[in-house]
């Protein structure tokens, strides 16, 4: 009788223990954060309301068939978002900083298109072809970076302190470019990058957002940019050590940045087929930089997780959205990211991290005691 119930127990021992070995598994992954806050935010709206997961099929104010919904306009919303994240998450990662610049360069870069586009007059008839407008942007952008670049990788200039000058100055810059006026394009073939193109129900945003994701994971695939940017994050002297150029690769890092604002500001722009200089992309380098935090990555720069950083920035704008849909001023919202800032960073603290795993180490050393009595 005692036999039996002996071999009985032990299985269940055994399972217990590796459900339990599973668990510690998940919570060591560092998708684990973004993935258990994206859970969290679906069931507290499934709970709250469930046709907040509806989508439905309407018209816009043309006529053409698109599709509508909070998780519709979570995914349109957070291109932009989901682009710079890819920036900084290099930014960060190689040079052990955040550039607080985005906002403001996303204002410059939208500025240069619409002076290509208009004329020096304004017009709101096309000056130029769209796609050499957006190759200007480009390369604007793509010099704003490489500004912040040198200032951080040539003059070590810590990375906030070197980006405080374009989030000082860049508003005024793009407002400038424009001679203080605020060009209306009128081509609704510009808007297509940031509405619908005709015939198609899904918000063109969200391809562009794909098509930049796949981009930049196919580079770190096929190419050393991701390895070379943890090295140089993790410890730049050895990295030379081992034949990379540390000052190039942060370098590089701020110039992929600044290909990612052009492509933000493009979105921004098209979106209203104009722009509000001291408006447009408000706040977004915080919200950028949470995506970043969000996704597990170190602020302290080194190893990363573009995945992660990709689901923290749709997981900011699934809060943002919640938060709106529930009618929580907007001048409130800086104030719940900053919370959920404080409790990644803290978490993220070395700290934190040693307390948690001393604790462990005794949770663990404590169970065999209990068995050996």
């Amino acid at each position: 009788m005692s036999t039996e119930t002996t071999t009985k127990k032990t299985p269940v021992k055994k399972q217990s223990r590796s459900f339990g070995e599973i668990m510690k598994g998940l919570v060591r992954q560092q998708l684990f954060i973004p993935v258990a806050a994206l859970l969290a935010l679906v069931l507290f709206n499934l709970i709250a309301d469930p046709s907040f997961f509806a989508i439905k099929l309407g018209t816009n104010s043309a006529g053409d068939p698109v599709l509508t919904g909070y998780l519709i306009t979570i995914l349109d919303n957070a291109s932009e978002l989901v682009i710079l994240a890819i920036g900084m998450t290099l930014v960060t990662a190689a040079s052990g900083g955040q550039d607080i610049s985005v906002g403001a360069t996303i204002a410059i870069a939208g500025s240069v298109m619409l002076r290509i586009l208009c004329g020096a007059n304004a017009s709101s008839t096309l000056q130029a072809p769209i796609w050499v407008a957006f190759l200007v942007c480009c390369v604007v952008s793509m010099l704003f970076g490489a500004f912040n670049g040198i200032l951080v990788a040539y003059l070590k200039i810590q990375p906030m302190v070197a980006t405080l000058i374009l989030f000082t100055a860049g508003r005024s810059i793009a407002a400038w470019i424009n001679n203080n006026q605020l060009p209306i394009v009128s081509d609704p073939t510009f808007s297509y990058a940031g509405t619908f193109i005709p015939g198609c129900p899904v918000p063109t945003p969200i391809f562009i957002a794909i098509a930049c994701v796949a981009v930049i994971f196919l580079v770190l695939k096929f190419t050393n940019l991701g390895l070379y940017t943890q090295a140089v994050g993790i410890n730049a002297q050895s990295s030379r050590l081992n034949g990379i150029n540390p000052e190039k690769i942060k370098f590089l890092a701020y110039v992929i940045l600044g290909l990612c604002v052009a492509v933000a500001g493009y979105i921004k722009v098209s979106r209203f087929s104009t722009i509000n200089y001291s408006v447009v992309a408000k706040d977004i380098e915080m919200d950028a930089i949470l995506a970043v935090a969000l996704g597990g990555n170190a602020l302290g720069g080194g190893k990363f997780n573009m995945a992660a950083s990709v689901l923290g920035a749709y997981v900011i704008q699934f809060l943002t959205t919640t938060l709106f849909k529930f009618n929580v001023d907007s001048s409130a919202l800086p104030a719940y990211k900053a919370v959920v800032v404080i409790i990644l960073v803290v978490m993220s603290a070395p700290a934190v991290k040693a307390k948690i795993g001393s604790m462990r180490k005794k949770s663990g050393t404590a169970k065999p005691a209990k068995e050996a009595a």
